[in-house]
């Protein structure tokens, strides 16, 4: 293992209210435009937008979380992290690699994975609730059979889904599944996963739940040089907790800074030295 980089960012913090959906937060870039309609098939603009509300809709029903109510589903964020380039290197140069990407919501950043080159059959994703991944298939208008994408509900603290273990630093005794489709949870992936993806996640837990969910994704990662953890979370230029009123009401996020966020991960979670570390902090209105 020789890099694990994360790019903590400001963002909305999960909220106890779910406030009403509103279009007008509705955007697409000019190259996010271009890939849902790619995906959907739907070239005009407006029935695009009237597309993308009625699944958003659908979604915010099963768990109104702030980043569904922004369109943060409409982001291309995966491909815009400086570690992508090296994800997409690693799928076409090692053998059997895997990309995970834990907590893919509607699964568009593995999407956009695959569309740019990652090898479909090392795909793998994971949300608490089937009901994001099926919003998935009618947002892109496709089926498991036209996007076989393996796809494991569970919840990342569920020992059932990934056995709790922390870093491994020797090669796993056992191989990694040849068929992804047999999976029925992430444990027997346990060292053997390439990269892993994981954005607007962490920020959703306390420091010491911050840390136990650090130890169980480490535990994912494989032993090979150049395996990489990389993503973007709410953070803070001084780690501690953030304040926000959403609507009327006090919300709070714990935060890490960019340098204790490095200090997790090179010192509590793996053993000091042993990976490299990279944060920055982007301001994100």
């Amino acid at each position: 293992m020789s890099i694990l980089a994360s790019n903590p960012k400001l963002a909305d913090p999960l909220a106890g209210i779910w406030p009403e959906l509103d279009s007008t937060l509705y955007s697409l870039e000019e190259d996010e435009a271009t890939f849902f309609k790619t995906q959907t098939g739907i070239q005009d603009d407006e029935e695009l937008k009237k597309h993308i509300l009625a699944v958003q809709a659908t979604a915010y029903a099963i768990y109104g979380y702030p980043c569904i109510r922004r369109f943060a589903f409409l982001r291309l964020k995966i491909s815009r992290l400086p570690a992508y380039k090296d994800v997409l290197r690693l799928g076409k140069e090692r053998k059997g690699a895997i990309l995970l990407d834990l907590g893919c919501c509607f699964g568009n950043d593995i999407r956009k994975a695959v569309v740019d080159g990652f090898p479909i059959e090392g795909a793998i994703a994971s949300d608490l609730q089937q009901g994001f991944w099926d919003a998935g298939h009618e947002l892109f208008r496709s089926t498991p059979v036209t996007c076989p994408i393996k796809f494991i509900a569970g919840d990342a603290f569920d020992p059932t889904h990934i056995q709790p273990q922390g870093p491994i630093y020797e090669v796993p005794g056992t191989a990694a599944p040849d068929d992804l489709k047999s999976l029925t949870s992430l444990t027997p992936l346990l060292g053997h996963i390439s990269a892993i993806h994981t954005s607007s996640f962490f920020h959703l837990f306390n420091e010491e739940k911050q840390f136990e969910l650090a130890k169980i994704v480490a535990g994912l990662l494989s032993t090979k040089p150049g395996s990489i953890i990389f993503g973007a979370h709410g953070g803070l230029p001084e780690k501690g907790l953030r304040v926000r009123t959403i609507p009327g009401r006090a919300h709070r996020m714990f935060c890490h800074s960019p340098e204790t966020w490095c200090e997790l991960w090179d010192g509590q979670v793996f053993r000091k030295g042993t990976v490299k570390v990279e944060a920055k902090l982007v301001h994100v209105e």
